[in-house]
């Protein structure tokens, strides 16, 4: 496969991933703003920017994160490269590129869901119609990722595709958890916020009802902790998704030739690091150091990906 094609499914799957992370991060942030005080409302949009890593540009635009000036940062803005509008036309244009080397429902799925955000009215992400939207967004990358997992043949077209996702989910998954590091904390006791906080990031990767099925017990910190990076029956955890990664760049090598390079034996130590490390070892040596080195890695797992297979297209 020409590296080209293989780096426009890449970040075909990376940018249609993405687009429905943001639209599960809005909603969350939307409902613990409306729980929030007054004054914490405001450090619920920043933590959601932090999240997306669009915080710089939004206060290159923005004096402060009012929830207006941060939902329209994060669906409408074209400047955000992260926003859920930036990424429906970079997943439509990767599309259009390698339209022969999708399935009928993909290209449609993907095409259909272009032309009716071209379509929508600005107002959209106004008040009520917001969570109307948002779900709107999440059921459209759901269409695209069913269609892709039924219709696809597994060769490298698939692959690639599947690589792409898998690495936007884990890096997301990372950064929704560790803006949100110190309500794991509990050493101090809990009270109803940090409660609240951990709710929140479970809706954000749609693991709410998930936890309860696994767990039978209320929210407790370790096990969210649990569930999101060390649960292997959930799609969205660290381990699901590091896993996921290093099978399908093992398949990508053993399909041409052999040849492996940093980005395997990277996507090894990340799977292992999973793998073989338990809750209690991350709370004792600190979640916030053992993210923040996992998001790094995954940066610098995305970059080896590019060097060896892409064009080295950056996020």
């Amino acid at each position: 496969m020409l590296s080209r094609t293989a780096d426009c499914l890449f970040w075909l799957g990376r940018y249609s991933e993405r687009a429905g992370n943001v639209a599960r991060g809005l909603a969350a942030t939307l409902r613990m703003a409306m729980l929030a005080q007054p004054l914490s409302a405001e450090d619920e949009w920043r933590s959601l920017l932090i999240a997306t890593g669009s915080e710089p540009g939004f206060l290159a635009k923005h004096p402060a994160p009012t929830a207006e000036a941060v939902i329209h940062w994060l669906t409408l803005d074209l400047d955000n490269p992260s926003g859920i509008a930036a990424c429906v036309e970079a997943g439509r244009r990767n599309a259009r590129t390698v339209r022969t080397a999708l399935t009928v429902d993909m290209w449609e799925a993907i095409n259909d869901t272009w032309i009716e955000f071209r379509r929508l009215d600005p107002s959209v992400t106004k008040g009520d119609r917001l969570p109307g939207f948002l779900d709107w967004v999440k059921s459209r990358t759901l269409l695209f990722n069913g269609a892709a997992t039924d219709t696809m043949l597994r060769d490298d077209a698939w692959r690639f595709v599947h690589l792409g996702t898998m690495l936007e989910r884990a890096d997301n998954t990372a950064r929704l958890l560790d803006v949100r590091h110190a309500a794991f904390d509990a050493s101090g006791g809990a009270d109803a916020s940090h409660y609240a906080q951990w709710q929140a990031v479970l809706r954000s990767v749609s693991a709410l009802r998930a936890y309860q099925h696994v767990f039978h017990a209320r929210l407790q910190p370790q096990l969210v902790v649990e569930l999101l990076l060390l649960r292997k029956e959930l799609p969205r955890s660290l381990l699901a998704c590091y896993r996921s990664v290093e099978s399908v760049l093992d398949a990508i090598a053993d399909n041409n030739g052999g040849t492996r390079g940093a980005c395997h034996s990277l996507a090894a130590q990340l799977h292992a690091s999973m793998r073989d490390t338990e809750t209690a070892d991350i709370l004792e040596q600190g979640l916030h150091g053992f993210l923040t080195g996992t998001i790094d890695r995954n940066i610098e797992l995305g970059q080896q990906i590019g060097l060896l297979y892409l064009n080295g297209r950056q996020p």
